[in-house]
């Protein structure tokens, strides 16, 4: 039952005998039940038939008992006694009584009693029965019994019929029809089926199971597939993609597109690997040949440079966690950040740029969004320091609202951004001056933590010209929820 074939192959078939059972049994009960009507109208007929001559005033022995072996008949009169039985009826059972042997009833009656109108079909006042000379004209009594004809027992469908003869005696026919048909239709049709389900069940299994497997062969292309890659390490690798257009087509296509992220996150983690690794061999390197120097010839020892190498290395060391943090899916915290205050409060601690940033941010207006403070100084510090790098004689930020959201723009008036570089310039180790010297230049981290970190806080960041020359850069962030 590990198997989905097995698993499909037994649903199917628990399915498919629970609905020929259901249907076997409805059409067995409907079939019965038809025979057992058609038995009670045969039954019904022949009471009605001796019934009627009865209550004409026909004599016992000259009531006309046609066909006494398939329908036996048995008379009885108001206190059960037999007054008269087919020929050859040895025994009998389900109705009145089990006599076979008729009684003489008196052959003279009780007078009607005063007031008895046999126009009104009453006798002695009793409305149950029927008038004298006439047949009861209600829906006849069934029931299931045997009989005994000629030494041969079987059984019968009962109909008991009243009839008052002109002499005022109320008599009781009991006529049978035979059940033989019925149990031989019913017991034929229970064979039949008790024969052919397993049969139809089996072809079921067969069929759900060769369907199945059919189905789910793409399914073991792409698991063996899945399996050689793992084995391999060769996320280039694909799974087949079958030509149809199912669940199973979908499946394919969509592990396809997850080995293909897959193996551009594995090529990005090895580009940063690699990029990192070199970033910080020139640092320490150089912290290394001046500690080195130092120790051999401490009057060379170049303190200012040896701090600055390894503030450097702080601030790229820093850099790497913080990407680290957010590859790992780290989300910021649920605080709220006014984007007035902290650019104002980001530009205030930086005394000592090159070039004075110019604050847009009305301050009766708040631009509240939800977020992490550190993050989100950081995107801002990245930026500026950004326009800083690359601005002739002027740096802005503006804050504004933007429909539902907040709008940080940084704007300096230097060369500008390509357009077929907007992109590129937020990868990581990316800068557009590869001849510039690392110090001038920095690591090429901060517009790839500023983008990342924008898209953790739901937002965007984004670059175009500014009105005036140079590069523009917009954050975009939603408003407090």
């Amino acid at each position: 039952m590990r198997s989905v074939r097995a698993t499909a192959a037994l649903g199917a078939t628990l399915v498919v005998a629970v609905a020929l059972v259901g249907a076997g049994l409805a059409v067995l009960l409907v079939l019965r039940a038809n025979l057992i009507g058609q038995a009670d109208l045969q039954a019904e007929v022949v009471a009605r038939e001796v019934a009627g001559e009865l209550a004409t005033g026909t004599p016992y022995g000259e009531v006309e008992l046609d066909d006494e072996e398939d329908h036996p008949v048995q008379v009885t009169d108001e206190e059960d006694r037999v007054v008269l039985v087919s020929k050859d009826l040895r025994a009998v059972t389900g109705t009145a009584t089990s006599g076979v042997t008729p009684v003489p009833a008196p052959s003279v009656t009780a007078p009607p009693s005063p007031g008895d109108d046999d126009d009104d079909g009453d006798d002695g006042g009793d409305t149950a029965r029927p008038g004298r000379g006439q047949v009861s004209n209600d829906d006849p009594d069934f029931s299931d019994g045997t009989a005994t004809v000629d030494r041969t027992t079987a059984d019968y469908r009962f109909a008991a019929v009243e009839a008052t003869t002109p002499d005022g005696v109320t008599l009781t026919v009991h006529a049978g029809a035979p059940l033989a048909a019925e149990q031989e239709a019913v017991g034929t049709v229970r064979g039949a089926m008790l024969t052919g389900l397993p049969v139809l069940l089996l072809v079921v299994a067969g069929v759900t199971w060769l369907v199945t497997r059919r189905a789910l062969r793409p399914v073991e292309g792409i698991r063996r597939e899945m399996a050689a890659i793992t084995a391999s390490e060769d996320l280039t690798r694909r799974v087949p993609e079958p030509d149809s257009r199912d669940e199973i087509a979908a499946l394919a296509r969509t592990t396809n597109e997850t080995l293909t992220a897959l193996e551009a996150s594995v090529e990005r983690q090895r580009r940063f690997v690699a990029d990192a690794s070199h970033e910080l061999r020139s640092p320490i390197a150089s912290l290394r040949t001046q500690l080195e120097v130092a120790e051999a010839h401490p009057e060379l020892l170049d303190l200012p440079g040896a701090v600055a190498d390894t503030v450097r290395l702080q601030a790229l060391a820093a850099d790497l966690l913080l990407l680290a943090r957010l590859d790992a899916g780290e989300r910021p915290g649920g605080g709220t950040v006014e984007l007035g205050a902290l650019v104002r409060e980001e530009v205030s601690q930086r005394t000592g740029d090159r070039i004075a940033v110019a604050v847009e941010a009305p301050e009766g207006e708040a631009f509240e969004v939800n977020g992490s403070r550190g993050q989100l100084a950081r995107v801002v510090g990245n930026l500026l320091d950004n326009a800083q790098r690359h601005a002739g004689t002027s740096v802005a930020v503006s804050v504004a609202a933007d429909g539902r959201g907040v709008r940080v723009e940084v704007r300096d008036d230097g060369d500008g951004v390509p357009e077929e570089e907007r992109e590129r310039i937020f990868e990581r180790f990316v800068r557009l001056d590869d001849a510039r010297s690392r110090d001038d230049g920095g690591a090429g981290l901060g517009l790839a933590i500023a983008r990342d970190v924008a898209a953790r806080h739901g937002g965007t960041l984004t670059v175009h010209r500014a009105d005036g020359g140079g590069a523009a850069f917009l954050l975009r962030l939603p408003r407090r929820s």
